[in-house]
């Protein structure tokens, strides 16, 4: 590249989609609009519901420093705790439900976009009680923002494997370290984004699929990493909601400094490796089933690698962005954590070998989504 220096941070920003659980039969609860309700106005505009009555959603302002992100973290995640207690229930960082809680459509948000997308996709949505975190990074420029996203295409299935965090759904083991990956993949508007040769390129495309009914808006892409229609960010949304804060500070840093990296090659004129949609789309489908514990397809070569080869490259190649923000301890931690201990999806699975049941699963995800008790 012609300029090594990554410039000041962009700021940063994370939604996060959580599911109310009832805590006596762990069991997903249909209660998004009661507990959003009950939030304080402090918070109001910083939570709101999701597609299910199952889940309700918390939003952080832009934020600079990684301990700024983590306090506002914290911050909505405790708000929507105490507001799901005062219903009876509990929060639950979890990709799908671990018991219960099967998305019917009568269970529905009332979002007219939310109505759309049931009367457009039929019996798909039937189970799409699914819970993402979405980082964004701050990126006006939509050209470059959609030139940034074919850099990012080929990164999308370790971002996939590294917040596996659904393994379980409606009280079975799926086999799959995500699947909430896997009931995304169903739909022809969802996963990554085509290679772009332009912005117009992207527009015209989402066009297209929006007038084949494939996609609700052509302004409102839902692939894995997009501009964002509403606000001045670039945003990825491929991975699973983390338990954890700090893991969910630390994926977002690494993604500041994967799009901060990739904005420097586009400057430079190179718009990004045409990673074809076919290996690509298997490469996440793989990291959906085999999570982080397991071997990963690189979309840039093929080749079959550990994913924590495949993170220590994503390291090096992002490194200089990394010092640069001060945010590289940050994210050397976060890969000790998954070497130690692994991802979501395989603590999930060590409570469940640990008992009793599929109750001890709940339980841990809701302790580790907001570990400070509410009175």
């Amino acid at each position: 590249m012609k300029n090594q220096d990554p410039g000041p941070p962009p700021t940063i920003g994370v939604e996060e989609e959580f599911l109310l659980v009832d805590p006596v039969t762990r069991s997903a609860a249909a209660a998004g609009t009661r507990v959003v309700a009950r939030v304080p106005p402090a918070l109001a505009e910083r939570v709101s519901g999701e597609f299910t009555e199952y889940q309700v959603e918390g939003k952080t302002p832009p934020c600079s420093r990684l301990d700024d992100l983590r306090g506002e973290l914290l911050r909505v995640r405790a708000g929507l705790a105490a507001a799901a207690r005062a219903e009876g229930l509990r929060l639950c960082a979890s990709g799908t439900p671990v018991i219960g809680g099967d998305g019917g459509r009568t269970d529905i948000g009332r979002h007219p976009r939310y109505r759309a997308g049931a009367e457009q996709y039929r019996a798909m949505l039937d189970d799409f009680a699914v819970c993402a975190f979405h980082a964004h990074v701050h990126l006006p420029d939509r050209e470059t923002a959609v030139l940034t996203g074919n850099h990012l295409r080929p990164w999308l299935p370790l971002l996939i494997a590294m917040t596996a965090n659904s393994p379980f759904h409606q009280g079975r083991d799926t086999g799959y370290a995500s699947w909430r990956s896997v009931i995304r993949g169903r739909f022809p508007c969802l996963g990554p984004p085509p290679y772009a040769e332009s912005l117009e390129d992207h527009d015209r495309l989402a066009a297209a699929m929006a007038a084949a009914e494939a996609m609700l808006e052509p302004g409102m892409p839902f692939w894995d990493v997009r501009p964002n229609p509403r606000l001045p960010t670039l945003e990825v949304r491929a991975m699973d909601v983390l338990s954890g804060v700090d893991d969910t500070v630390a994926v977002t840093a690494l993604i500041r400094a994967l799009v901060a990296t990739a904005v420097q090659r586009v400057a430079d004129g190179d718009p990004g490796p045409r990673t074809g949609a076919e290996l690509l789309r298997a490469a996440c489908w793989r990291a959906a089933r085999d999570g982080w514990s397991g071997h990963g397809v690189d979309a840039l070569t093929g080749r079959v690698l550990p994913s924590s080869a495949q993170a220590a490259r994503l390291v090096e190649h992002v490194r200089p962005a990394l010092r640069a923000y001060g945010d590289e301890d940050e994210v050397r931690a976060f890969l000790r954590r998954l070497a130690l201990r692994g991802s979501g999806a395989e603590r999930q699975r060590a409570r469940l070998a640990a008992g009793p049941g599929l109750g001890a699963v709940v339980d841990g995800l809701v302790e580790e989504t907001c570990p400070v008790v509410e009175e």
